[in-house]
């Protein structure tokens, strides 16, 4: 595993793009680590880290950037930031090109000292351990409640930091001195639904999404709410949430200006703390993969999930019934993968969760000799849990004695999986053993289809009878195998009389050539009937 996985550029602009970057002109190599960031001074001829990332600021002429494009190129840089938009983006292409340097477009509200600190986030994150507190705005990074009380102070007024969502992030102190709604508020640690769907309804939220500067809320109430003054909280285009101070009158002009400042700095740190959670949940999706895919990295990686020498069991969490362009698939699969992480660290505190392509895997440890048993009644409780309301299904792998089984579990646990989708979530959990011989037909699917083996012998006639005359000679035969030769059962699943179906078999056994009471006749018959479920062609027979 690479020291430095997600420090390209192909990284920072999926990671920035919807808030801060813009690609102009970034080619198609863009998967090489970057080695810093700069920003670039004109009269400053210091030398700076290999395949750095410059920081334009002040560069807006094309002129100016094409040559800036040229002179990074010789000194070995990977990318340009500028202001966006551009001018002449078809010159600059071309210069980008020739330059080697990919050239990507700052939004035109967004700050060059949030982009900066994102940048050394991002850059930063493949160093594992470092774990040494940073300062944004003279408040340690995160540190939400001290920033939260420094706004207090400015504004001599006690304030919420609240997401989006009027979650509440982060207040001050003399909360004592508000009202009853805003304690309610800190209470339960987000603005009650009444208050909120008032504030839409208003029009209260589109303004102050809309407006620029703080925006002053006073309730037409009994007087049980005292006026507030909120500002937004943005990253260029985007609103992160809010900052409320209640108030009994409005600020003076030095004060709203410290508020507005503000902002910028609880933005930095929302960002900064939306980019940890980033790391930290690709760090460890990186580790689980490492684990689970076996090979020589695989020690480590168990080792700095905290799981060495400890037997274990591997989850393979799917989804049911969602549609692969359904764009909030991907956002349902982070949600499920976060709720099943929060279970299982209930039940086992150093159990590991990661989304890894379109399943969800969970690394359970124990030490108990019934620990496959157990990881079921977990994943039962969990899908219990969570109801019918998310249409999940688990796999359960044998149980791993050490890290190098857990590749071994890890395949049981995908081919149980594999099982409970392909019948449509009948069971929701179901373990690798149980799974066994419906994952071997799975697998004689896949061969069968990808040798382009088609139905021969007496399936073959019989679906080529069907073809010609519009009979139901094949259906006839899967329900009577799938009764285990009960004609009255068969018949009724058939939805026709049991004479007429006893009619049919005999018909069918002449037709297709084949003989009910042999045994291994039926076998075959079966075998085919399921590879036509799973793949086989029939209209080619």
């Amino acid at each position: 595993m690479n020291a430095k996985p997600h420090t390209s550029l192909n990284r920072v602009i999926e990671a920035l793009g919807d808030v801060l970057l813009e690609p102009l002109a970034v080619g198609r190599d863009t998967r090489r680590p970057l080695g810093g960031v700069v920003i670039h001074d004109p009269y400053d001829d210091a030398e700076f880290p290999d395949r750095a990332v410059v920081l334009g600021v002040g560069v807006r002429e094309s002129g100016d950037i094409v040559r800036l494009l040229h002179e990074l190129g010789g000194r070995g840089a990977s990318a340009l930031v500028v202001r966006s938009p551009v001018s002449a983006p078809a010159e600059l292409a071309r210069a980008a090109a020739a330059s080697g340097v990919a050239l990507v477009g700052l939004a035109s509200r967004a700050s060059w000292t949030q982009l900066a600190a994102m940048l050394r986030t991002l850059l930063a994150e493949g160093d594992v351990g470092d774990v040494s507190p940073q300062a944004l705005g003279g408040i340690p990074t995160g540190d939400l409640f001290a920033l939260a009380n420094a706004i207090a102070a400015l504004l001599d007024a006690p304030i919420t930091i609240e997401d989006r969502d009027s979650r509440v992030l982060a207040f001050s102190g003399r909360q004592d001195e508000t009202d009853p709604p805003r304690v309610e508020t800190i209470l339960g640690r987000q603005v009650p639904e009444r208050y909120t769907r008032g504030l839409a309804e208003s029009g209260f939220f589109d303004r102050l999404y809309h407006e620029t500067g703080p925006v002053y809320f006073h309730p037409d109430d009994d007087g049980e709410n005292r006026p507030r003054v909120v500002a937004a909280v943005r990253a260029g285009d985007e609103v992160l949430g809010s900052i409320w101070a209640v108030v009994d009158h409005a600020l003076s002009d030095e004060r709203e200006a410290a508020l507005v400042d503000a902002t910028k700095i609880v933005a930095l740190h929302l960002l900064r703390l939306r980019a940890g959670e980033d790391v930290e949940r690709r760090l460890r999706a990186d580790l689980v993969s490492t684990a689970l895919e076996g090979g020589r990295g695989a020690p480590e990686a168990v080792a700095r999930l905290g799981l060495l020498g400890r037997p274990a069991v591997v989850l393979a969490m799917g989804l049911l019934d969602s549609a692969d362009d359904d764009p909030r698939l991907a956002t349902e699969r982070h949600r499920v993968a976060d709720a099943l992480a929060l279970h299982l660290s209930a039940v086992q505190p150093r159990s590991a969760v990661a989304l890894i392509g379109e399943v969800v895997y969970g690394i359970v440890p124990g030490n108990h000799g019934d620990q496959q048993e157990r990881s079921v009644r977990v994943a039962a409780a969990f899908l219990e849990r969570i109801g019918h309301r998310v249409s999940a299904t688990i796999g359960v792998g044998p149980t791993a004695l050490d890290s190098s089984g857990l590749y071994d579990s890890r395949v049981g646990a995908d081919r149980a999986l594999r099982v409970l989708l392909a019948n449509g979530g009948a069971k929701r959990v179901l373990t690798a053993e149980d799974a066994h011989i419906d994952a071997l037909m799975l697998e004689l699917a896949d061969l069968s289809a990808a040798r382009g083996d088609v139905a021969s012998g007496p399936i073959a006639r019989l679906l080529a009878y069907d073809r010609e005359h519009q009979s139901q000679f094949v259906h006839t035969l899967r329900c009577w195998l799938d009764s285990f030769g009960d004609t009255n059962a068969a018949s009724a699943a058939a939805y026709v009389h049991p004479s007429t179906f006893r009619y049919r078999l005999r018909r069918l056994a002449e037709i297709g050539g084949i003989d009910l009471d042999d045994p291994r006749d039926r076998f075959a018959a079966m075998v085919q009937l399921h590879l036509l479920l799973h793949g086989t062609r029939p209209e080619t027979a």
